[in-house]
Order: C-alpha cells, then sequence, then structure tokens
C-alpha cells in the first residue's frame, strides 16, 4: 500500500501528470523510472534505507524525517508541509530522507538515534544542526538552513558582493 505522503508529492512534482503516460513515477523511492533505467529523483524524498550517508558528503544537505510509523500523524502533516515547497528545498541542495521503521536499525538511525517522530536538519558535512519533535513548515525550514555556516559560504561565493 502506497503511503499518503507519496500521492502529496506525485500530484505536486513537476511535470508529475504530463510523465504517468511516459514513465512511473515512485516518490515514495524517490526514482522516476522510464522503463529502461531507475535514476534518483533530484530533491523528492528517498527512503533512508536506500540512501548511503557518506555518498551525500558535501554534495547534499540532508532533511532528514524520522517517525515509528508511516502513519504517524506528525510524518503525514511533515510530508504535506514540505510538499508545498520543494523547489525552495532544492535550491539548497537538500535530499530528503525519509524513516519510518525503527526496528530496521539503519545507519540514519544509528547515527542520529531518533525518538518518535523527529525532522533532523543536517549541513552538507553531515553534522546533525537542529533537531525538532514537531513538524515544520518549509518557509522555517529555508530560513534555519539559510544560517548554517557552509550555506552561508554557498551564497557568499555565488554573489561576493552580497546583494
Amino acid at each position: 500500500m502506497t503511503p499518503l505522503y507519496a500521492f502529496v508529492f506525485a500530484a505536486l512534482l513537476p511535470g508529475a501528470a504530463a510523465a504517468q503516460d511516459a514513465a512511473a513515477v515512485d516518490v515514495s523511492a524517490g526514482t522516476a523510472s522510464t522503463g529502461a533505467m531507475a535514476t534518483p529523483a533530484p530533491y523528492g524524498p528517498r527512503d533512508a534505507a536506500d540512501v548511503v550517508l557518506a555518498d551525500l558528503l558535501y554534495v547534499q544537505r540532508p532533511v532528514v524525517v524520522f517517525a515509528d510509523s508511516p502513519n504517524d500523524p506528525n510524518f503525514i502533516r511533515q510530508m504535506e508541509l514540505l510538499a508545498r515547497d520543494l523547489p525552495a528545498l532544492e535550491m539548497r541542495d537538500v535530499a530528503l530522507i525519509t524513516d519510518t521503521d525503527p526496528d530496521a536499525r539503519g545507519e540514519w538511525r544509528l547515527k542520529l538515534r531518533p525518538r518518535g517522530f523527529s525532522l533532523v536538519l543536517m549541513d552538507k558535512d553531515l553534522r546533525p544542526v537542529i533537531r525538532k519533535p514537531l513538524p515544520w513548515e518549509v518557509r522555517e525550514i529555508v530560513a534555519a538552513i539559510d544560517k548554517f555556516p557552509l550555506r552561508r559560504q554557498e551564497m557568499l561565493e555565488r554573489n561576493p558582493a552580497g546583494r
């Protein structure tokens, strides 16, 4: 059974409606398949079991959403909030990671040790910067990320005049 948040993301992904005939979009796994080969979605949610932590080092900024079940109301709410403004997360090189299986004891859970629902914002050096026990709006997540040291450095490199 497909989790509710997968339907929300499928409806909001750019071009998802047009791509339904040509390609199958598997949002819960974070991949788009054209029949020949599956490629990772650029910034959609990916299951923690499918993402190697070290592969993101200095490449993407993980935002990890943990829950003890995909039916957790806080998890569902967080995924709905994230779906509202995916481009803002993409601009900040966010890798959206979800983990709703505490029994799996995966790499992400062992490193971050969540209890129940948890939202963890990490910088590109894979250091956890902010942990939240309740859902956050994308606006709050983006404001927090923009204060991260590596993000500030990125913004200065892109616009040295500070404009």
